[in-house]
């Protein structure tokens, strides 16, 4: 994968440097240039590598000043759509071509009567080095770039009745668009006081465009202009509002909610237009009474019950809502009207949108005084002269006012009403845990009870009746073994430094009236002492049925907390009546084999066939027993399907397989003699080597299959004959005379 990814790489930059050499000897070829550069801007977008060698090989500095001095029109378009995009795919290559330098180039290609498309491609670079890029917004404003693209703005598009089916003006409509989106990104992201103060001159502009023209292609770019502009700005705010932007805005909106009844694209348009009214008044709630002339607020709420806006929508509805409502009771007084705040609770409590959720809300609370108006007599309020001249207004204006203060009052009581189950849930959550604190002392004190007197019947249990099967039987139909076992092992659990409480905590945790008893700690004590006498009969079944183990001189560790604690006093009576039974003492005396069994020397098998032998396992070496037939079972299920798993020895297992396989012949190695010149091969590698048989076997030409092994043996057997001890030192002194 790594020599493909290499592969690819060096790929890349033998083409971006033949390109390059392509772009410099073929100056008088301007098609070709302009396949080069298209050729690289492609590169550059599928490898995010490209663009940085490319800027390393001098590339990028290269295109740029193609750009610049090329007598050709089409080659500099594409070298300026070229340096866009690796600029735009590159913080670094952006960087290197934020220079004041390249702005006042394009600035130049912008002032001079050029074709519409060099135009667009200069704004599209310097919209690729403004965004998000302060050094670039200040670069823009510096070299007077920002001004001619204002005056762009103003004179691309001169006719309010667009046609953009004509070619021309579909093209001069796209220049101005990008300016729109150009001038949004000198304002913001990052957010500059400057060029947004220089922008805020366009606003009476862009006033006209919205009143005589209402098509979308117009209403998005100029509302996304003024939003940015007015964003966090509260000066540049104020001058919005005092040449009428605000008005318009809301003209605007009453017409697109008209329409927005019958095509859905009306009300989307109508959301961006809210976004900008919000955008607006959000730093000054005070402007809100120039919306109120309009009836903004009831505009919205009709626009919020459009079922075609998502909830990202809505949320912006609800947030103009909110900052339209925040400090004019006449809005307040236009949600109230027009069945708002039901709207509100209605989104409030079956949204499960956060952000939608704290929108409501924020409207809510800013429409809190007003209701509390509403809902009392100009008699029992004591009103100031202007408010009450107000609330006489409003019921000249609308004689149903009392059906409102009707509402109203519902509507207070209702939040009231959710507010103090809130506080009531806090106090009976904290009543629960002080009632469960104050009875832990309780339950300890039983369980020290149980344990102190169970040791003493325990000791005396020992030397009972021997009869087990009697015994146990008559202990199984009576109705309290449950809680024999309970206590026996309350006695076990000590030795293994285990605490019985928390297990049965675990168990408990699964029953329903437990759960009742801690949801509600004010039930009778009737219903706990039927949970007690339920959960014993039922925990015990799955936990307390480990044999006891008798040992003296014990300490018992008891628990800090239990959930017992809410009916201790009924487990301490049962408990110990319990203790005074015979059956219970007898029942002692049968215990697990793999328990008791401590003192036989135990093995893996003997202590499988104790436990399988025993009638009275306990949990833990049941479940033992059953995991050990589970796993035997399973190996000889693989043993049937597989014949190489055994649970025998390795030997016994190669001659079972030998064995148990007919037919099966084992394979020899074909008999070689050793010729005379292998012997003699042999007796001059030990004469030179010694018994380094593997050496011997390397340094010479043995017949195909010979072992550093079979090398041993036959100089074994040479060296015991007599005859060839004889020759092999004939053989030696031949050797010692040809050196």
């Amino acid at each position: 994968m790594e020599s493909e990814d290499t592969k690819k790489t060096q790929e890349m930059k033998t083409d971006l440097n033949l390109l390059l050499e392509c772009l410099k000897y073929q100056m008088d070829n301007a098609f070709s240039q302009k396949e080069a550069l298209v050729t690289i801007h492609s590169i550059c977008q599928q490898n995010s590598n490209a663009s940085v060698y490319f800027r390393e090989i001098g590339g990028l500095m290269f295109v740029k000043n193609l750009a610049k001095s090329s007598e050709h029109s089409m080659v500099k378009e594409a070298a300026l759509y070229t340096l866009g995009a690796i600029a735009e795919k590159n913080v670094y290559c952006q960087q290197t071509l934020c220079t004041s330098e390249l702005l006042e180039d394009l600035t130049w290609f912008l002032s001079n009567d050029s074709n519409i498309n060099l135009k667009r491609m200069s704004v599209y670079v310097i919209l690729v080095l403004v965004s998000n890029n302060r050094t670039g917004q200040t670069l823009v404003r510096e070299t007077g770039c920002i001004t001619v693209l204002s005056r762009l703005f103003r004179t691309v598009i001169s006719k309010y009745d667009l046609d953009l089916s004509n070619k021309n003006v579909f093209q001069s409509y796209q220049l101005w668009s990008s300016v729109c989106s150009t001038l949004c990104v000198c304002v913001n992201n990052p957010q500059n006081d400057e060029n947004q103060m220089f922008c805020c001159s366009l606003f009476p502009h862009a006033n006209e465009w919205l009143k005589n023209c209402m098509k979308p292609e117009i209403i998005r770019p100029i509302c996304s202009f003024i939003g940015l502009t007015l964003a966090n700005n509260t000066y540049v705010q104020k001058y919005f509002i005092s040449v009428g932007g605000l008005d318009v805005l809301s003209q605007v909106l009453v017409q697109l909610e008209s329409d927005s009844h019958e095509t859905l694209s009306s009300a989307k348009l109508a959301v961006v237009v809210t976004k900008t009214v919000d955008a607006c008044i959000a730093d000054n709630p005070t402007f809100g009474i120039v919306l109120s002339k309009y009836h903004i607020v009831s505009r919205l709420l009709a626009l919020l019950l459009h079922e075609s806006l998502d909830s990202g929508e809505k949320f912006s509805i609800m947030l103009t809502l909110g900052h339209c409502t925040e400090d004019c009771e006449e809005n307040q007084y236009d949600l109230f009207k027009n069945n708002g705040l039901p709207l509100m609770i209605q989104a409030l409590t079956e949204s499960q949108n956060e952000e939608l959720n704290k929108a409501a809300t924020f409207v809510l609370h800013n429409c809190k005084k007003i209701t509390e108006k509403l809902s009392l007599s100009l008699g029992e309020y004591p009103f100031g002269e202007n408010e009450a001249q107000q609330l006489k207004d409003i019921n000249v204006k609308e004689k149903n006012l009392e059906e409102h203060w009707r509402k109203a009052k519902e509507i207070l009581h209702r939040i009231e009403q959710l507010e103090r189950e809130g506080n009531e849930e806090e106090i009976q959550r904290e009543n629960c845990q002080d009632n469960i604190s104050s009875m832990n002392m309780n339950i300890q004190n039983t369980w020290k009870h149980l344990h102190a007197d169970h040791i003493g019947r325990a000791t005396k249990a020992e030397d009972e009746d021997k009869s087990h099967s009697r015994q146990f039987q008559s202990y199984k139909s009576h109705g309290a073994m449950s809680k024999a076992c309970t206590n026996d092992d309350q006695m076990k659990t000590p030795l293994k430094s285990a605490n019985p409480v928390h297990t049965c905590c675990r168990e408990s945790e699964q029953n329903k009236s437990l759960y009742k008893a801690k949801s509600s700690c004010n039930q009778n004590l009737r219903e706990e002492t039927t949970f007690k006498k339920n959960f014993i009969s039922q925990s015990s079944d799955h936990v307390f049925k480990h044999p006891v183990h008798i040992a003296k001189n014990i300490k018992q560790q008891l628990p800090v907390t239990d959930p017992f604690t809410l009916c201790s006093d009924i487990i301490n009576k049962e408990v110990v009546s319990f203790l005074a039974t015979p059956s219970c003492s007898k029942m002692l005396t049968y215990r697990c084999s793999g328990c008791i069994a401590v003192e036989k020397s135990l093995n893996s098998r003997n202590f499988s066939k104790l436990l399988h032998s025993c009638p009275y396992q306990c949990d833990r070496h049941k479940v033992i027993v059953e995991a050990e037939d589970r796993y035997k079972s399973e190996l000889r299920k693989l043993l049937i399907c597989n014949k190489k798993i055994l649970l025998t020895p390795r030997r016994r297992q190669q001659l079972s397989n030998e064995s148990t396989t007919p037919g099966r012949i084992k394979k020899r190695r074909v008999r070689k003699n050793f010729t005379e010149e292998e012997v003699n091969y042999l007796f001059n590698g030990v004469k030179k080597m010694g018994n380094h048989w593997n050496s011997i076997l390397w340094s010479f030409p043995f017949q195909q299959g010979r072992k550093a092994v079979d090398l041993a043996h036959k100089y074994r057997k040479l060296t015991k004959s007599p005859m060839c001890a004889a020759s092999s030192l004939e053989e030696d002194c031949h050797f010692s005379l040809d050196f």
